[in-house]
């Protein structure tokens, strides 16, 4: 039987509309390439725009709002009598968001003149794409390259019984439509956090149980024990070393998790967030002839081309750190390198964001990172509780923390637990981008008062000449 043929040909077709894919697409279309773009869902943006970054961040806005205006205003001179939770206002605030920032996107594609499909995409054999839409009618597209965009999926835990509502994951907890009396968090990563601390903040008991014998993996050691005593402050119960051996729902509707050497705990809620995994299902990868990793990536070189002739693969499909943001420089960088030859992509100059309160951020190399490497270097540190602007807003917590090397005294790695912190990375990574020096951040001027001046005393204080400590 002869293979159907491409109704449309184009230069580039890019499966999955995410962070990395509509990114790619654009800048694809933007660069002369006739491009289409295959997404699934009815809303374009992928889990970052749809059930993950943005959504999670409105709920963090909205909560720590709620939070300061029960608990934190008084001292400022604002007495309030009551404070209500309008629930079901903030959820709906939460999804205008979303929905605004979707047909955004979809407005792009227009205004980019991207070719957009709906259904699912997979490779049917060298430069076709099957599109399967939600109705089953398949269509096939001819492509002369194809970019996998197709993001990340949540990770489940062996034994964990997941009904996708008491038992669920970070999609299941943007939407809870009441306040659990009690949550129970199944991982210490940065989505368990951040929507621990938005229903603690809420009013929920929040239990954290952890595998390890500590939070946040991969966030600088300091920075992260710092962080859990503030966290613990704020309420949040944590649990490590506890290895979770089961979770169900029982009769009446309440959860039990069980965890090795520990008594059974019971919540209303169970919110599993163990990770994520590389959504590879059912992409037709054999039919080019591509296996994955032993981690179930897609193996690329680093110009991002699979083993495949004209098939490329960016964002959480590939190795490195599951960042939204990683996606699309990604992205970019690919169909720059297709069109015009150059393209590239620094790993050690993208930041981390951790969206709690304070929130956390790094950029470049953590201390236990250069420890293992055997990367000699210098250390200074600011407390935020000297800086005029952290007073005057009242949060003190955390500390910004620089990392240079002490013979050319560049920054390796920059982490910072505090008030917007993840907006005070950003001239670190620049930083790092342009190769700087500690010495040449500490000699920028930093107006006052500014949180950044924190960035600043920071950098002095890797050669001990801070100047407010």
């Amino acid at each position: 039987m002869a293979a159907q043929e491409p109704e449309e040909r184009f230069d580039l077709v890019v499966i999955g509309a995410g962070p990395g894919g509509y990114v790619a697409a654009i800048r694809a279309a933007q660069l002369g390439l006739r491009t289409a773009c295959v997404e699934r869902e009815q809303a374009l943006g992928g889990t970052c725009l749809r059930v993950g970054c943005i959504p999670s961040k409105a709920l963090l806005e909205s909560s720590e709002r709620f939070a300061e205006a029960k608990h934190g205003l008084d001292e400022h001179g604002v007495v309030l009598r009551e404070v209500g939770l309008d629930l079901a206002r903030m959820l709906k605030r939460k999804d205008g968001i979303v929905g605004q920032l979707t047909k955004g996107v979809d407005g792009l594609f227009k205004k980019n003149k991207v070719a957009r499909y709906l259904g699912h995409g997979r490779l049917d054999g060298p430069g076709r794409v099957l599109v399967i839409d939600p109705q089953g009618k398949e269509r096939v597209l001819g492509a002369q390259r194809v970019l996998i965009a197709t993001g990340s999926a949540v990770a489940t835990l062996k034994g964990v019984e997941m009904d996708w509502d008491r038992i669920g994951s970070s999609t299941e907890a943007l939407s809870y439509p009441t306040v659990p009396e009690h949550l129970i968090v199944i991982g210490a990563g940065v989505i368990g956090l951040e929507l621990g601390s938005v229903w603690a903040r809420l009013g929920a008991k929040v239990t954290v149980l952890e595998y390890l014998d500590r939070i946040l993996p991969g966030v600088d050691l300091e920075l992260a024990n710092a962080a859990q005593k503030v966290l613990a402050r704020q309420g949040l119960t944590f649990k490590l070393g506890v290895r979770v051996t089961g979770a169900r729902v029982e009769a009446d509707g309440r959860c039990v998790v069980e965890a090795e050497g520990q008594e059974p705990l019971r919540a209303d809620r169970v919110l599993v967030a163990v990770g994520r995994r590389p959504f590879t299902d059912d992409l037709g990868l054999e039919s080019v002839g591509i296996t994955l990793d032993p981690r179930g990536r897609i193996p690329t070189d680093e110009h991002f081309r699979t083993k495949a002739a004209d098939v490329y693969a960016i964002g959480d499909v590939i190795a490195g750190p599951m960042l939204a943001h990683k996606a699309s420089e990604e992205g970019v960088a690919c169909v720059e390198r297709m069109v015009t030859g150059a393209g590239h992509l620094n790993y050690d100059a993208i930041p981390n964001i951790v969206y709690t309160h304070p929130e956390i951020a790094s950029v470049g190399k953590t201390e236990e990172e250069l420890k293992a490497a055997g990367t000699p270097y210098r250390k200074g540190s600011f407390p935020f509780l000297a800086n005029g602007r952290a007073k005057a807003l009242g949060t003190t917590d955390g500390f910004v923390k620089f990392l240079a090397h002490p013979e050319t005294d560049r920054i390796l790695g920059v982490h910072i637990l505090g008030p917007r912190a993840g907006d005070l990375i950003a001239e670190v990574a620049v930083a790092i981008e342009f190769g700087a020096s500690s010495e040449d951040l500490a000699r920028c001027v930093h107006a006052h008062p500014t949180l950044a001046e924190s960035v600043k005393e920071a950098a002095l204080a890797v050669d001990k000449r801070q100047i407010h400590l």
